[in-house]
């Protein structure tokens, strides 16, 4: 296999998101049809017939790629990157967040500062309101200590109120944390939070974001960072939150993406915790107490924070079950699996493997764990 240029590969991946009518669903196509994984083939060795034949690539799309020639427009985004002194991590290299990869919308690019390769870590993401209270703020703390002890990253949005807290608070605690902008990486804000921001990126944590250098917070990008911290998460802890706001929108990404939902409990009557307590009521969140409460439904060791696959003993060979059914199975023997990455291996989607799931649950070959994890039963 030829070697991945990324230079080249990262300069073709900014061109095709120039291109007109090409999203984030559309590149991933597109990727995935290369020899390589390297976007810049896309461009040398894709004429309109190859392209019209991928699924999902019409005639337009075709044309718009092959004619494409604003390289000048790539060349200076690459030019402030570099200034910039951050880096960009493609959706094919080794530190992309491993759990991201399986949302809908994943990113094909990011402009990442900080040590990149802390992104393989397991994290959670601590969210709540920008105007949190005491109590609150106390809770971010306390609960980001509880996880950085774990091994955790604590994943959040760099904002007033509860995302700071647990920013530093995993900073001053020795752990790792990962900011996500709603902003180029050269527009921190809220601008107050730029020497946080450095002080995270020099303790080796992580400053990134989806969008280019020069891009504004505007309000419309808020909702697109809190699918990113979720999706690249294990879970979501809400710490406090009304029942509107970026907490319960980045709640329901998690809901989405099969994440877990834990949840903070809040006195009655308080408009700060009105959310969480709804999240609770629902059944959409779990209420925690201790730090067991969360421990107990993540598949990672606490002295590492990481999953270890625990080889599981079953008789699911012997019985009369069809190819697909063993497939999955024999894929279970590593240890337990999230249903999205089950269906990646298999090359299934969620629609088709859930059934055949829930088969082998009835024949007792599989059991189903929390946050839509699956594994082998004893």
């Amino acid at each position: 296999m030829k070697k991945l240029e990324k230079a080249n590969h990262h300069r073709a991946l900014l061109g095709l998101l120039q291109v007109p009518g090409i999203g984030y669903q559309k590149i991933k196509l597109l990727l995935q049809q290369t020899e390589t994984g390297n976007a810049e083939d896309i461009f040398l060795k894709m004429k309109i017939p190859d392209l019209t034949r991928i699924d999902g690539i019409g005639a337009a799309a075709a044309r718009e790629i092959v004619k494409f020639d604003k390289w000048d427009t790539v060349d200076r985004i690459l030019e402030k990157t570099e200034k910039l002194n951050a880096t960009l991590l493609s959706i094919t290299d080794e530190h992309y967040p491993p759990l991201l990869k399986h949302i809908y919308d994943a990113p094909p690019l990011f402009w990442v500062k900080g040590d990149p390769s802390i992104l393989q870590n397991s994290g959670l993401a601590v969210v709540g309101t920008r105007n949190a209270g005491r109590y609150g703020l106390n809770q971010a703390a306390l609960w980001t200590r509880e996880l950085v002890s774990a091994g955790l990253n604590v994943n959040s949005g760099l904002a007033y109120g509860v995302d700071g807290v647990a920013h530093k608070t995993a900073i001053s605690s020795g752990g790792q944390t990962v900011a996500v902008l709603g902003s180029g990486i050269d527009w921190i804000y809220p601008e107050k939070h730029a020497p946080l921001a450095a002080e995270m990126i020099e303790a080796g944590s992580v400053v990134m974001t989806e969008f280019p250098p020069g891009t504004k917070p505007d309000a419309g990008n808020f909702p697109e960072r809190n699918r990113i911290v979720s999706g690249m998460s294990l879970g979501v802890l809400v710490i406090e939150s009304g029942l509107k706001g970026g907490s319960m929108i980045t709640a329901r990404f998690a809901l989405d993406h099969n994440r877990e939902v834990f949840v903070v409990p809040h006195q009655l009557n308080h408009v700060r915790g009105e959310g969480n307590n709804y999240l609770i009521k629902s059944g959409q969140g779990k209420l925690i107490q201790t730090a067991a409460d969360i421990f107990e439904e993540l598949p990672l060791t606490l002295s590492a924070g990481k999953k270890i696959p625990e080889k599981k003993r079953s008789e699911w060979n012997e019985l009369d079950i069809d190819e697909s059914a063993k497939e999955i199975c024999r894929l279970l023997e590593e240890g337990a699996m999230h249903i999205d990455l089950i269906g990646e291996k298999t090359k299934s989607d969620i629609h088709t493997l859930l059934p055949k799931l829930l088969e082998l649950e009835m024949l007792g070959v599989v059991e189903q764990k929390a946050g839509k994890y699956f594994e082998l039963s004893e």
